[in-house]
């Protein structure tokens, strides 16, 4: 009888997959041979996330992690633009202003989904194809591998509309080496093909049109190990010649974003951008100008505590700092400007860095008692 019962549940299994992969959903979950396929389908509006996608990846990796049957989950975006161009903003800003719980609600799903992808005991392959930026860069450089293309471009662009990098930033950002996740976190800057491979955001660069062939191989790979999931990877890997001789974009600036990045306050960043005065440091100086000072301030200081953090605890830090965003005023006013009516200038609340005070800053970082994010 036993077995009859789980023959029953299998069946009750793919028919709750085979509806699930209709086409018009937003999130395509399917089971092939021992690989557990996530796919996200929002290709126009570039595969950001949304709650609800969130709530049906969630238990499903749940899911995949308990199944014996189940040796790999892969993540992936249609539409060859977008991996996951991040969380939906737009959704939030709208619940913001009038008050609705959406505002806790996708921030909870979203860190618990960060939480669930960084524990995951079975191997986790992202493949990063296209533009892959905030929750896009949530879903998948927590997992174990991440393949790079020549498509993929990364950024956390966040102090630009008034918020952190959050889903997990405070944790990965600080461990890339020397400053760069400071000088990623801060400035926005994006890393365009290899180079995300080479700032420590990828573990594996190989040629878009390969990933088809790439995601079939990994399909068949009986019973893998991580190893063998790994081996396979390097293989792809080495083959791939794309951009091969092209120096790290970052290479030649790499002293001077370890030195300047590595103050202990954003005034002073300002001030040693100022005495550096050469030109890579005169065009960082301009974008910082540009971001939202309260952003800047909670982003330092999420790094820094971040850098000696548990991802756990990181994602707890940043929950208490996205509901202070969004009690503020500078995360309406970024998305009005970038977003809604791109006139790009927004009018940031307080308007220079002096004006953040460091009280204001603690206040965003105390804990939340009984409303603190439950991991």
């Amino acid at each position: 009888r036993l077995r009859a019962l789980n023959r029953l549940q299998v069946i009750f299994q793919h028919l709750k997959m085979s509806k699930q992969t209709d086409s018009a959903a937003e999130v395509l979950l399917e089971k092939k041979g021992g690989a557990g396929i996530i796919t996200l389908n929002r290709p126009k509006a570039l595969n950001a996330l949304n709650l609800p996608m969130i709530q049906k990846i969630y238990p499903q990796i749940k899911t995949w992690e308990q199944d014996p049957e189940t040796f790999l989950i892969i993540i992936k975006g249609t539409g060859g633009k977008a991996f996951c161009a991040g969380g939906d903003i737009r959704a939030i800003t709208e619940a913001g202003k009038v008050g609705d719980k959406l505002i806790q609600d996708f921030f909870i799903g979203e860190y618990r989904l960060n939480n669930a992808i960084g524990t995951c005991k079975k191997p986790y392959v992202a493949l990063i194809d296209g533009i892959t930026m905030g929750g896009g860069v949530g879903v998948s450089v927590h997992g174990h591998f991440r393949v790079a293309t020549e498509k993929t471009v990364f950024a956390m662009p966040e102090t630009a509309i008034g918020l952190f990098p959050d889903v997990g930033g405070g944790y990965f950002l600080p461990r890339l080496s020397g400053k760069i996740g400071y000088y990623l976190a801060l400035t926005g800057c994006r890393l365009k093909g290899r180079d995300v491979l080479r700032a420590g955001i990828a573990t594996h660069f190989v040629e878009s049109e390969k990933l088809p062939a790439l995601e079939k191989d990994l399909i068949a790979l009986k019973s893998p190990s991580k190893e063998k999931i790994a081996d396979l990877l390097n293989s792809y890997h080495m083959k791939c010649t794309i951009d091969q001789e092209k120096e790290f974009a970052l290479d030649e600036h790499m002293d001077k974003i370890n030195s300047l990045f590595s103050a202990n306050s954003m005034e002073e960043i300002v001030k040693k951008l100022k005495q550096d005065g050469s030109p890579f440091a005169m065009k960082q100086l301009e974008t910082i100008n540009k971001m939202s000072p309260t952003s800047l301030k909670l982003t330092l200081r999420q790094l820094r505590e971040g850098a000696s953090m548990s991802l756990q605890e990181v994602l707890r830090m940043e929950y208490r700092l996205s509901q202070a965003c969004m009690k503020g005023h500078d995360f309406y006013e970024g998305v009005r400007a970038v977003l809604i009516d791109k006139d790009q200038s927004p009018k940031w609340k307080p308007a220079a860095l002096e004006e953040v005070s460091d009280e204001f800053v603690d206040n965003c970082f105390k804990p939340l008692g009984n409303d603190d994010l439950k991991l």
